[in-house]
C-alpha cells in the first residue's frame, strides 16, 4: 500500500517567525491600546498646553498693567495726552478683536538702535547670546502701531519667544456692596444705582479703573492669523475658557 505523506502544517516546530494569525491578533491588540491611551493622555495633553505658571502669570499681568499707562511714539490713540487715557482707550475698546491686546516676549536685538517708542528692534533670527546679542522683552501691543511703513506687532512677532496671549478686559464695577463684571466695551462711573458710560477719559471722575483680565492662548502666532477672520471668530465665539484671570487696576 502506497504511504500518503503527511499535511505540511504552517510552521514547524523549530522555525521561527509568527503566522498570519498570530500578527492580526498582535495588530488587534496594539490597536485598542493606542485608542485607549489617546482617548486618556489627549485631555491631559491639551491641559498642560493650557497651563501657565504663577510666575508667568505675574510677568504677563505685569506687563500688562504697566504697558496699559506707558505712552508710546506711534500707538494709538494719537489723542492721549496721558497714560491713564492710554489705558481708559484700551480697556474700552479691547473687548473687540480688531483692538485686541497682545502680551508676549521677544528677541531685542541690543546691537540696533532703539525704535522711536523706545523698544529694541526685533531679532527675528535667533543668533548670538541672550544677554549679549539680543534681550527678551515683555511687550503688549495692538495692531496698528506703524513704524518705517512696518506694524511693530506683526514685526515682534517674528522674534517671539514661548507663548502669544490675547487680553479680554472688562471693568469691575461696584454693585450690591462687592465688585462685579461691568458691560463689556464700557468704562461706567463705578459707583451709583445706574452705571452711568463715559465717553472719555476726562470725563470718568475716578482715579481708578479696576478691571477684569481674561488672558487667552491663540493656536498659532501667525500675524496672518492673528489679523485674519479665523481669530475674530475665535475671539468673539470660542474664547470663553481663559488660560487665566486677573482682577487689575491703572491709576490716574
Amino acid at each position: 500500500m502506497k504511504k500518503t505523506a503527511p499535511a505540511t502544517s504552517l510552521r514547524s516546530p523549530g522555525s521561527g517567525g509568527f503566522t498570519l494569525m498570530e500578527t492580526v491578533i498582535a495588530i488587534g491588540v496594539l490597536a485598542v491600546l493606542l485608542t485607549g491611551f489617546i482617548a486618556v493622555f489627549t485631555p491631559a495633553a491639551q491641559g498642560i498646553r493650557r497651563s501657565i505658571s504663577s510666575q508667568q502669570a505675574d510677568r504677563l499681568t505685569s506687563t500688562l498693567t504697566l504697558e496699559l499707562v506707558t505712552l508710546r511714539s506711534g500707538q494709538p490713540p494719537a489723542t492721549a495726552a496721558t497714560g491713564f487715557e492710554k489705558a481708559f482707550t484700551w480697556l474700552k475698546e479691547g473687548n473687540t478683536a480688531a483692538n485686541a491686546i497682545f502680551v508676549y516676549q521677544y528677541r531685542g536685538d541690543v546691537s540696533l538702535p532703539l525704535r522711536a517708542d523706545g523698544t529694541p528692534q526685533p531679532n527675528a533670527a535667533i543668533t548670538g547670546q541672550p544677554g549679549e546679542d539680543y534681550i527678551v522683552q515683555s511687550m503688549a501691543r495692538r495692531f496698528g502701531e506703524i513704524e518705517d511703513g512696518k506694524d511693530m506687532l506683526e514685526e515682534d512677532l517674528k522674534a517671539v519667544e514661548g507663548s502669544v496671549f490675547f487680553v479680554k478686559p472688562t471693568q469691575l464695577i461696584y454693585q450690591g456692596n462687592q465688585m462685579v463684571l461691568g458691560t463689556p466695551g464700557t468704562i461706567s462711573f463705578p459707583e451709583g444705582a445706574v452705571q452711568t458710560p463715559a465717553t472719555t477719559a476726562a470725563e470718568y471722575e475716578d482715579a481708578v479703573i479696576a478691571f477684569s483680565a481674561e488672558f487667552h492662548s491663540p493656536p498659532t502666532k501667525s500675524a496672518a492669523y492673528l489679523k485674519g477672520a479665523s481669530f475674530v471668530t475665535r475671539f468673539d465665539d470660542n474664547s470663553k475658557k481663559p488660560v487665566f484671570t486677573r482682577n487689575l487696576a491703572v491709576r490716574r
